[in-house]
């Protein structure tokens, strides 16, 4: 995490240097790693109308003293983190799972 705003903001750049900006709704620890879940912040309208609302699951990874935010790269572990979060943040939002288009 580059660097961090209030309590539930945080700043993250990507790999061409852009900032994000995200609130964190939620973090956890298991044997495989750190996680958090993120939603983005957005400053124009018009992206967070064209926003899905999709969470962003990323794992904590520490560099040399720092955290760093990095893609989960086993998609069980993805998987799994992904369920957690889905059933710790139910209580508090509408979480809706995407099904399979109909052909």
């Amino acid at each position: 995490m580059s660097e961090e705003f209030g309590n539930n903001i945080v700043s993250v750049l990507d790999d061409e240097g852009n900032e994000h900006q995200f609130e964190l709704l939620d973090a956890i620890e298991t044997d495989d790693g750190r996680y958090v879940a993120l939603l983005p912040i957005y400053t124009e309208a018009e992206a967070a109308i064209e926003d899905d609302g999709e969470l962003v699951i990323l794992e904590v990874v520490d560099d040399e003293g720092e955290d760093l935010l990095v893609p989960i790269e086993d998609d069980e572990v993805f998987d799994s983190i992904a369920e957690i979060f889905e059933e710790r943040l139910s209580e508090y939002y509408e979480i809706n799972e995407v099904d399979a288009p109909l052909s």
